[in-house]
């Protein structure tokens, strides 16, 4: 047997399910059950019937899914695969942040630990950032952890902002020029970026828009050539659903080592093994979960 039979030979004796986030490689992908965003797969989790989930993304990602499914198994197939971004703020920076804006809600991108989610009063996803700092009910806001999602809303929100100093290193090497450049090489192409890139990158974009939201536009617009302002790995799955448009890379630079951990092999050990398993404790996960229920909520 080769690799894929053995994967979901494995995966059918271990009730499992597999879920890959957009920037996976296509391999893994392939073998998905699922491919979508983090909260999207998390959602997903919850719902599963299986009891076995196989999470192919970064930590925080597993460890969303075991807020939310804390009854069920989440396995991360590589332990390391971590997140820059979510490591840039801690639990003690979020307590410090609260003590300095006392009149601030902390709204917690969901792209940060368990433990930063637990100290916050709301998370969001890039999708809805803009939303959830509008209805919170404070003219004050924290926003952990990622300046250029946070300059991104504060452009669309009248609320009073404390924007934390963090970044996505993939996002940040996509540059204005990159943009510049490609525009001209292709001057019928759309700009579509995710906010997480740089705000020069994002005033020269025609849309603004998560990776559920890029492909989701990608397959309404008329358009037929887009220039994509993100992690290079969710062009397969724009390729492979739009075969007949044209889907130009911002940036070759723009490929996440973290999310291409996750192998073909590192999925089959880890139905093998069952581990690495991704657990967060309780009340961690309990008070992490009021976040994104507050979030859900409104």
């Amino acid at each position: 047997m080769d690799l894929v039979e053995k994967i979901k030979k494995l995966k059918k004796e271990r009730n499992a399910i597999i879920l890959a986030h957009n920037y996976q490689l296509p391999e893994i992908q392939e073998i998905a059950d699922f491919v979508g965003d983090s909260l999207e797969l998390s959602r997903i989790a919850k719902k599963a019937e299986e009891e076995v989930i196989v999470f192919c993304g970064v930590h925080f990602m597993a460890e969303t899914a075991s807020i939310l499914a804390p009854e069920k198994k989440v396995l991360l197939p590589d332990m390391n695969a971590g997140c820059p971004l979510a490591n840039m703020i801690t639990a003690e920076d979020v307590k410090r942040l609260k003590e300095k804006f006392p009149k601030a809600l902390v709204v917690a991108y969901i792209n940060t630990s368990a433990e930063v989610k637990a100290e916050s009063d709301y998370c969001c996803t890039s999708a809805n950032a803009v939303d959830v700092v509008e209805k919170v009910p404070s003219e004050e806001v924290i926003f952990i952890p990622d300046r250029n999602l946070g300059y991104y809303v504060s452009k669309n929100t009248n609320k009073k902002m404390y924007i934390w100093d963090g970044f996505c290193p993939t996002h940040q090497r996509i540059l204005p020029q990159d943009i510049e450049k490609l525009k001209k090489e292709h001057p019928n192409a759309k700009v579509v970026s995710h906010p997480e890139c740089r705000k020069e990158v994002l005033e020269l974009s025609h849309k603004i828009a998560s990776t559920s939201g890029i492909i989701r536009f990608v397959k309404e617009d008329d358009g037929r050539e887009y220039i994509i302002g993100t992690e290079m790995g969710i062009l397969y799955r724009l390729r492979k659903e739009c075969p007949d448009k044209l889907f130009y890379p911002a940036s070759s630079l723009a490929v996440c080592p973290n999310m291409k951990k996750n192998t073909l092999e590192k999925v089959l050990w880890a139905l093998e093994d069952l581990n690495p398993e991704v657990k967060v404790p309780e009340p961690i996960r309990s008070k992490a979960l009021k976040a994104i229920e507050n979030m859900l909520n409104l």
